[in-house]
């Protein structure tokens, strides 16, 4: 069956894994319970269980779009100043060589060029949230970069170039955060990130699928844009998940508050 494609929010850190009793399995948070509980249900929630899981995490930039080949990527732990049992959690997922594959000759057919690697390990937008959604760690799993430019254009129309992958039971994930400013207070964020999250609702709820493009491109013109992002690869995730949307309609998968800003979860299809 066709896979959807996702636009998730991956938390703060390690921030579902912070118990050191039992450092790999999720703790009870209520900062963070709602959206645990939604990743938690995530890959129940689809069609069928998926072939493979093609991410975008916001932690992963590069001068072109770069496609992880590895067979057995390890974990890269990339966030700071957590406590120690954070730095030595699992998630033994297999990578996918062949699917990297595919997806880099659509991107190249679509006038990308594309770069390769095998040793980086999956960053935290990846194996934090899956090891939520997936502990057991048995679906294959391919990493593609966000191309340092930032360019939403570019990155929706990667995402239109993979769109074939959902016909051929890949779910396509677009891993990052709706809402990103974490340097202000719950009091000074609350009014501002409503206006936002209205806003973003609005845009990627269009049900015109070439004027949701343009409008989610156009993000920066959205009421507070640069008050929820002063930069924006948090949000990137969301134009590649838009691009392999097609015209699926998109509809509100996920909807909370955390630290007093919302937060939400897109899904296409």
């Amino acid at each position: 069956m066709k896979q959807p494609s996702l636009y998730i929010p991956h938390g703060g850190g390690p921030c579902f894994f912070m118990d050191p009793a039992d450092p790999n399995r999720p703790a009870s948070d209520p900062m963070w319970q709602s959206m645990q509980d939604y990743l938690a249900q995530m890959i129940e929630r689809l069609p069928e269980r998926p072939r493979a899981m093609l991410i975008v995490s916001a932690h992963w930039e590069e001068p072109d779009f770069t496609v992880h080949k590895g067979d057995r990527p390890e974990l890269l732990f990339d966030y700071y100043n957590f406590p120690p049992h954070t730095y030595s959690l699992s998630w033994n997922a297999p990578g996918a060589p062949e699917l990297a594959d595919r997806v880099a000759g659509l991107l190249r057919e679509a006038g990308f060029p594309v770069a390769e690697e095998r040793e980086r390990g999956w960053d935290h937008g990846v194996f934090i949230p899956m090891k939520v959604a997936r502990p057991q760690a048995d679906i294959p799993v391919v990493q593609l970069s966000l191309r340092h430019d930032l360019d939403p254009a570019a990155h929706i129309a990667a995402g239109h170039a993979l769109e074939p992958l959902r016909d051929e039971g890949v779910v396509i994930i677009g891993s990052g955060m709706s809402f990103h400013n974490m340097r202000v207070q719950d009091s000074q964020a609350r009014t501002p990130s409503l206006l936002w999250h209205a806003a973003l609702n609005d845009a990627v709820m269009d049900d015109d699928p070439q004027r949701r493009s343009a409008r989610v491109a156009a993000w920066d013109q959205l009421p507070e844009a640069r008050f929820a992002h002063p930069r924006e690869e948090h949000l990137l995730p969301l134009m590649v998940a838009v691009g392999a949307g097609g015209s699926d309609p998109a509809r509100l998968d996920y909807d909370d508050a955390v630290r007093g800003w919302p937060v939400s979860a897109y899904r296409f299809g």
